[in-house]
């Protein structure tokens, strides 16, 4: 039977930008935006979260990271553009597509799904429309002024991976030292910092091909609470036995029912991510 790996996390609270405007000559940079029933939430995409995730593989595993991100050039490059899953960690985690016709018109093209999958990153509050303004130093023009959605708040977004899916299934724990050391991603870019780390986090690891987990984090209050996790475990439908539980949650009513539950509820996350390295039972790869 397949192991599964699923984490939610929850971010600190900060304030949210992006520096992307509506197109060329904008002066206003917006946020994205989804409707849940009456009001508007600002996102995060999963493209923005895998960003992130490389850059911590290139950071660390540079060598074993097939596409790489120089700064000074804003460019990318590539160590092997015929892609290897068994080669590089990148491409095994996130999949790619090399999409061309052979000589022949044949279809030629080379791809991988990717094994990790990641949802958009949800705010946690409504948004209500905040806008900064700034000015470029120096002589002004009609385009010096311009204007940036701003959102303080907290997101909240869901990662799961088979790890027998992977070409070597131990690569699963770098994704979970990824998950706690994640940056830049959700604030301006790389110009107005961003803390994306988890403040709160629940992972479970079974064999339960679904998730159930997603959207496990609500704002109650100043704080952040979890009522549809402890109902899942007190009604059965998730296994107090395959849950970890960490961060400011811990501090809370709800951590401390889980713990009576039998769920294992840590105060620091960097302890629940290295408890949940030792419980994820990997096959060795070949």
């Amino acid at each position: 039977m397949s192991q599964h790996l699923f984490a939610t996390i929850v971010t600190s609270t900060a304030v949210a930008a992006n520096n992307r405007g509506e197109g060329d000559g904008s002066t206003l940079s917006t946020l994205q935006k989804i409707t849940r029933g009456n009001d508007q939430y600002t996102t995060v995409s999963a493209e923005a979260i895998r960003w992130g995730f490389r850059e911590y593989l290139q950071n660390h595993y540079e060598t074993e990271t097939n596409r790489t991100f120089n700064p000074d050039t804003d460019k990318y490059s590539f160590k092997n553009e015929k892609f290897s899953a068994e080669e590089f960690i990148d491409d095994d985690l996130f999949g790619y597509m090399d999409a061309k016709k052979g000589k022949d018109n044949e279809d030629a093209t080379t791809k991988r799904r990717g094994a990790l999958e990641i949802s958009r990153a949800i705010s946690l509050d409504p948004y209500w429309g905040d806008i900064a303004f700034g000015s470029k130093g120096g002589e002004k023009g009609k385009t010096s002024i311009h204007s940036t959605e701003v959102h303080c708040t907290a997101y909240q977004y869901t990662i799961a991976l088979t790890p027998e899916s992977l070409k070597k299934p131990e690569r699963a724990a770098l994704v979970l030292d990824a998950i706690g050391a994640v940056r830049h991603v959700g604030g301006n870019h790389a110009r107005f910092l961003y803390d994306f780390r988890p403040e709160s986090i629940v992972i479970r690891i079974t064999d339960d091909p679904s998730p159930w987990i997603m959207d496990s984090f609500k704002r109650m209050g100043d704080t952040v609470g979890c009522p549809k996790l402890l109902r899942l475990v007190e009604v059965g439908d998730v296994a107090a036995s395959e849950l970890i539980v960490a961060g400011e949650i811990a501090d809370t009513p709800y951590g401390e029912q889980l713990s009576k539950l039998g769920v294992k509820v840590f105060r620091g996350v960097k302890e629940a991510i290295a408890k949940a390295k030792q419980t994820l039972v990997t096959p060795q790869s070949a």
